[in-house]
């Protein structure tokens, strides 16, 4: 599993929302200039936030973005799986958008491949924003 520029961006968005928004909207052309993120970049990535109720967008004058639950609540296992799919570590654990593997009955390593899926979850699910914030 690599996380591409899309998640990682997405959890620096985040963590940005968190730090300077005390409950306002904050601009995105704010965001996309203290994070070094292109608007365009930020236009891709904002909709499956605001979609999965993370984050709200008004427009307009005053507008921006702000988000709708606490930093605590909010995990990073969330924000990857929103913007990078499902964490799988080989692909044939993962069939979105692929025919399921043929061989998984007989698969040795698929095992071994579930247990570190699960480790990896729940490790990401485990971190929050608010603990990123803090380090």
């Amino acid at each position: 599993m690599k996380v591409s520029t899309r998640g990682r961006y997405a959890l620096r968005v985040m963590i940005d929302l968190a730090e300077h928004s005390g409950g306002e909207y904050i601009a995105m052309r704010e965001i996309a200039a203290r994070q070094a993120i292109s608007l365009k970049y930020l236009e891709r990535i904002l909709p499956s936030l605001v979609e999965a109720g993370i984050i709200e967008g008004v427009q307009g004058k005053g507008g921006g973005y702000r988000l709708l639950k606490q930093p605590g609540e909010i995990s990073v296992g969330e924000i990857l799986r929103l913007t990078e799919g499902e964490l799988a570590p080989v692909s044939c654990d993962s069939c979105v958008g692929q025919l399921p593997c043929t061989r998984t009955a007989d698969c040795r390593t698929k095992p071994m491949w579930d247990e570190l899926k699960r480790v990896i979850n729940d490790y990401l699910d485990s971190v929050t924003i608010e603990a990123l914030m803090k380090q």
